[in-house]
């Protein structure tokens, strides 16, 4: 007798839900999520960011941009843009818990080129926190040191006498 598709249990045991996320002959998971194994694999902190990462396409698995529930299996290229690096990664071994960073490391073989030395990292002006705007005298200071007309020489070149 075909079992009712009213029934729950019969709905979350069919063949594609089974084969969706498998388990080989030896017990070892054979796939999973990207976003979960980005997390497991300690790429990111938390699954949340993998999750943002992969619907803000910033994951690509062969080349491809993939959602959050995409699967991933062994030998599969991981792409992931964070933190303003890349991350290139092949996916050595399938994991959906996370654990400790030597053996999340086992699980995944890392392409990635090395990062910049901070000499090389683009330097950001940085002001003091809570200093805001620049005062007057500051303006004038950096109007002078980029070359620019003080602002009483433009005010006049706007008005005409």
């Amino acid at each position: 007798m075909a079992p009712n598709p009213s029934d729950a249990k019969a709905r979350r045991d069919t063949p594609q839900r089974r084969s969706q996320y498998s388990v080989g002959m030896s017990g070892e998971q054979v796939s999973a999520r990207v976003d979960v194994w980005i997390w497991s694999v300690r790429l990111t902190r938390t699954r949340s960011i993998a999750s943002d990462a992969c619907r803000g396409g910033h994951v690509r698995v062969n080349g491809v941009r993939v959602k959050p529930a995409h699967v991933v299996r062994a030998g599969d290229e991981v792409r992931l843009r964070h933190e303003g690096r890349e991350r290139i990664v092949v996916v050595s071994r399938i994991i959906t818990k996370r654990v400790g960073a030597p053996v999340a490391a086992e699980c995944y073989v890392d392409k990635s080129p090395p990062p910049p030395p901070p000499e090389q990292a683009a330097t950001v002006a940085v002001r003091a926190r809570g200093a805001g705007r620049p005062t007057k005298r500051e303006r004038r200071s950096i109007d002078r040191l980029l070359g620019r007309p003080a602002v009483e020489e433009r005010d006049r070149r706007a008005r005409p006498e």
